[in-house]
């Protein structure tokens, strides 16, 4: 625990407040004021909300890399443009999806980084 002004700082590296005179800016024993709490469980949502995004869109990466091509000869009766869809998948198919994966990724990040005021280069 650390000593700034008349201020007490925890020892994770968290600052209080600007004014170190107000009862809200005093963090003792490691524990965050409110505002802070409030920072972290934003950021912690921000995160979750991102691993599980990222989570899903490489789940589907997989099953468009792996699981379509696994079961490529059992999906030979579906044909796209006159192609057998094991060849449309692995020409053109895959490539596809991996470009809407992509741009959905980014889009739904713009969204949340809105949303969570996230601010970075654009």
């Amino acid at each position: 625990m650390g000593i700034n002004g008349n201020c007490l700082m925890p020892p994770n590296g968290y600052t209080c407040g600007v004014s170190c005179d107000a009862p809200t800016c005093r963090v003792a024993d490691g524990f965050l004021d409110g505002e802070n709490m409030r920072l972290q469980e934003r950021q912690q949502r921000y995160w979750n909300k991102n691993l599980r995004l990222i989570a899903v869109l490489a789940a589907l990466g997989f099953a468009v890399t792996f699981i379509v091509g696994w079961f490529a000869r059992d999906l030979q009766f579906i044909r796209i443009f006159g192609f057998p869809f094991s060849f449309y998948m692995a020409a053109q198919g895959a490539l596809a999806v991996y470009v809407l994966i992509v741009w959905y990724y980014a889009r739904t990040m713009n969204r949340l980084d809105r949303e969570f005021r996230v601010e970075g280069d654009e």
